[in-house]
């Protein structure tokens, strides 16, 4: 009963989504195109999001940065602690472009929301450079230049840094700045019961029932590869940190941590439990308690694949083909970025969703469309974010502490 109780408290707020989501397409389906009418209620949650992501973005990148402290150890463990995230975010991200090409999730879908989505026949050269620069100061407060503006924050964080002294006053400007938009976004989500409702009423007013068997594929597709992800992949992780000893140790103590973050639905709550786990298992503690925490907020292999999966089911929603270099390099750019930037920000999932429609230029109506994939997916997607956590820790050690860390840990 307390796990159930459990259960039902920290995923109270999904669930309340998911309802109103499927009351929403109730209505769609018994209305059809008269939902139409409900269509202004939906676009005010969509415009209050659209209007806070930007603020909301910088506020927390440059705060986390200039917070940062300076050790030569310490930056040493960022650097591969980084490196490591990376890789295998890259990989979760290879991952699901495999499987939705196999296994497109909108196959027969077709959506009918204003302006068809279209995407620049451009270099790969040219779309970095578009991607992450701007020409002029002002259109860094587009929501189009979101990984330009991520960038900024990230020179600005460094800047506040390196400055010391004279930087902690702007560093608590950019604190206090943070917070206010964290409880800006939380009073936004207390309507996202009633906006998703009736983006949802519109939706499958106009798309139909089409678009809720949809969603069944997509889940279809989902689960099986994140489950397989999580105990090959983390399997592979474990014994590249420690060989075989390493696999044995991992995954004889790594359930805690497991059930903890599917229960309480957050790697934030599981922290504690995979600090407990690093130790059992042996990772140092000076590089589980820096990469646990910070992985907590930047590291999620699971919003990876949820984010390749939401970017496959919209370009098939809207007939693009999810091909060519560019195209891939840069749907494997957002999903890294909406796993190691976008999901420690409060309604991150909101916000990397938000940057998979404006990089792609889909029209706002697209996004409640991949947001309940999101609610759909987030049980398995955290067990994965959390506990890949601690095997990136172990893999870290590996690589500041050789073949041996784990032998030397014991000792």
């Amino acid at each position: 009963m307390r796990t159930r109780a459990s259960f039902l408290k920290n995923y109270a707020f999904s669930l309340i989504l998911i309802g109103s989501i499927l009351i929403g397409s109730l209505l769609g389906i018994i209305f059809k195109k008269d939902a139409a009418v409900l269509k202004p209620f939906g676009d005010i949650f969509l415009n209050a999001l659209y209007a806070t992501v930007v603020p909301l973005v910088f506020f927390s990148i440059s705060s986390s940065v200039a917070s940062m402290a300076s050790s030569t150890r310490l930056l040493k463990i960022l650097g591969w602690m980084i490196v490591v995230f990376a890789a295998t975010g890259v990989i979760a991200a290879a991952v699901m472009l495999i499987g939705v090409r196999a296994y497109p999730p909108a196959e027969g879908v077709t959506a009918a929301l204003g302006a068809k989505a279209t995407l620049q026949q451009t270099s790969v050269g040219e779309q970095v450079v578009g991607a992450l620069t701007v020409p002029d100061f002002p259109e860094l407060l587009y929501r189009k230049s979101m990984l330009a503006l991520i960038v900024f924050a990230i020179l600005t964080g460094l800047a506040t840094s390196a400055i010391g002294e004279k930087g902690k006053a702007f560093a608590a400007f950019l604190q206090s700045g943070n917070d206010v938009f964290m409880k800006i976004i939380s009073f936004v989500m207390y309507y996202a019961p009633i906006g998703l409702a009736a983006c949802f009423a519109c939706l499958v007013g106009v798309l139909g029932p089409k678009l809720l068997g949809a969603y069944v594929r997509a889940m279809a597709l989902y689960y099986p590869l994140c489950i397989a992800y999580f105990f090959v992949s983390f399997t592979i992780y474990a014994y590249f940190a420690a060989r075989a000893r390493g696999v044995k140790t991992f995954w004889s103590n790594i359930m805690p941590a497991s059930l903890t973050a599917l229960a309480t639905g957050s790697s934030f709550a599981t922290i504690p439990v995979n600090l407990q786990a690093a130790d059992r298992i042996g990772t140092p503690r000076d590089i589980s308690e820096v990469v646990i925490p910070i992985g907590a907020q930047i590291h999620m292999d699971g919003s990876v694949l949820s984010a390749i999966l939401k970017i496959a089911f919209l370009f098939g929603l809207f007939h693009m083909p999810l091909t060519g270099p560019g195209t891939i390099v840069t749907a494997i750019g957002v999903s890294l970025l909406s796993g190691m930037v976008m999901s420690g920000i409060p309604g991150g999932g909101f916000t990397g969703e938000i940057l998979i429609v404006a990089m792609y230029g889909f029209p706002p109506e697209a996004l409640p469309i991949i947001t309940m994939i999101g609610q759909l997916v987030d049980p398995p997607a955290t067990m994965v974010n959390a506990v890949g956590d601690n095997v990136a820790s172990m893999m870290v050690a590996r690589i500041m502490g050789g073949r041996s860390w784990l032998g030397k840990s014991a000792a």
